[in-house]
């Protein structure tokens, strides 16, 4: 339910619907495109007004899906949404299926199949850099890098099929070692685009931060202020947590999922030994552990037992407490530290001191780029980056096949298999079972 609700259909019959169901306020001619028109849908068997709405009707191809498209803004009352469906399938629409709208979009060549990923993600977005990097794909930075590299190989194929056609004739002919730094180039270019994958995932789908430490050192009341609200129950006694808790914060430009678990220590009951048996399994799967202390208070055997059961995993010592006199021997802490790990900070969760110095440290701790310094191409998606090694791989192949000097044939070949494999990023070579997987997770109406 909400103040306005839109039916919205796309196709050649779009503008018939309208002549049958919409009913002007004003008398008008025909529809003309891009306009919005006040007025009432009326049934056709009845006669009767079903709601007071704004239409709107807009020719192919300029439009959305490229066809025609009509669009009728009503309240968005439940009954009335569904009443109005109901009489434009009626007058000979049927239902959309998830993604359709923009499925036929990318069929009738409005935008290519990464802009429409880029449309998911736009709507799926946790973040504002998240978000920036899906316009950005949506916009065509992507597919203008891709068809950059794609024309490139065009290039150099025609270059091997002229070594092909003219090769006893009196034409001048590139170097097949020329050719091979041109591949090696074209590979480099993708490499680096494939590395920037890990990041644009980070951004897109966000990373899990566990949060451990022995019970009553302030886990809790760190979840709370790192959401910003109060999200977990904090008490002063101790084994308050006993389920998990899983919230999504942005923190500088990432999507962290904090994970809130039960205070590490001796069980006292078999309630809260599956508790910490739990723990212990999420943080095997944690992209990062925030493990807090107790500043007020000297190191425990179950301190030392969880920094020395993370190990070896990204890595974050938190001492909290710090309005609090300072008992905890940082030296001792120190000494339990092997590899590359940030030194412990000091904050304070009751009063948020150290909060923004700990969200630096996470974001330092998974990425090597803030989000307003990203590179200039990045790719998000598991799809684009396959496509990018295979094709990788293809060009790589018909390297080493002219270095070792062999016909070029054999890196025509090769050349023609990675032009499909980059093809499948656009949707220039995308079978009919990949597109019904994407399009499958957008929502009905998009």
């Amino acid at each position: 339910m909400g103040g306005i609700g839109i039916i919205r259909v796309s196709g050649p019959k779009a503008r018939d619907i309208a002549r049958l169901l919409f009913q002007p306020s004003k008398q008008i001619g025909d529809f003309k495109t891009h306009h919005l028109y006040h007025g009432n849908i009326v049934s056709p068997e009845t006669g009767l007004a079903i709601d007071e709405v704004l239409m709107s009707l807009m020719t192919k191809p300029h439009s959305y899906t490229g066809e025609d498209v009509l669009e009728i803004n009503c309240h968005g009352g439940f009954i009335i949404l569904q009443t109005v469906l109901t009489e434009a399938v009626k007058a000979g629409a049927r239902l959309a299926e998830p993604g359709e709208f923009t499925r036929r979009a990318f069929l009738n060549n409005r935008i290519d199949l990464s802009q429409a990923e880029a449309i998911f993600d736009m709507i799926t977005a946790k973040t504002e850099a998240g978000l920036k990097l899906a316009i950005s794909q949506f916009k065509g930075d992507l597919a203008g890098k891709i068809g950059t590299i794609h024309s490139a190989i065009i290039d150099l194929l025609a270059m091997l099929e002229v070594s092909i056609d003219f090769s006893d004739e009196d034409v001048e002919l590139t170097d097949a070692s020329e050719m091979a730094d041109i591949l090696q180039s074209i590979v480099c270019d993708l490499q680096t685009l494939v590395s920037t994958y890990r990041e644009g995932k980070i951004y897109r789908e966000g990373i899990s931060a566990v949060i451990t430490g022995r019970t009553n050192v302030g886990k809790s009341s760190l979840l709370n202020r790192l959401l910003g609200e109060k999200r977990a129950i904090v008490t002063p006694l101790p084994g308050t947590t006993r389920d998990f808790i899983e919230e999504t914060a942005n923190v500088r430009g990432i999507p962290v999922r904090l994970t809130d678990t039960a205070g590490i220590r001796k069980p006292e009951n078999l309630a809260e030994k599956e508790g910490i048996d739990l723990v212990r399994e999420k943080l095997l799967s944690a992209d990062i552990v925030i493990a807090v202390f107790d500043g007020s208070e000297a190191l425990t055997s179950e301190d030392i037992e969880i920094v020395k059961e993370n190990r070896g995993k990204k890595l974050l010592l938190v001492i909290n407490k710090a309005d609090l006199p300072h008992v905890l021997n940082d030296g001792e802490l120190r000494q339990l530290l092997t590899g590359v790990i940030p030194p412990p900070l000091r904050i304070s969760a009751k009063y948020g001191d150290g909060i923004s110095e700990l969200k630096d440290s996470i974001h330092a701790l998974i990425l090597t780029h803030p989000c307003d310094h990203l590179p200039n191409h990045i790719i998000t998606n598991i799809r684009h980056k396959t496509a990018m090694e295979k094709t990788s791989a293809f060009l790589s192949k018909a390297e080493k096949n002219l270095r070792r000097g062999l016909s070029p044939e054999f890196a025509a070949f090769d050349v023609r298999e990675a032009l499909d494999c980059l093809g499948e990023i656009t949707g220039k070579t995308t079978n009919e079972e990949v597109l019904d997987r994407i399009f499958s997770t957008f929502c009905i109406g998009k």
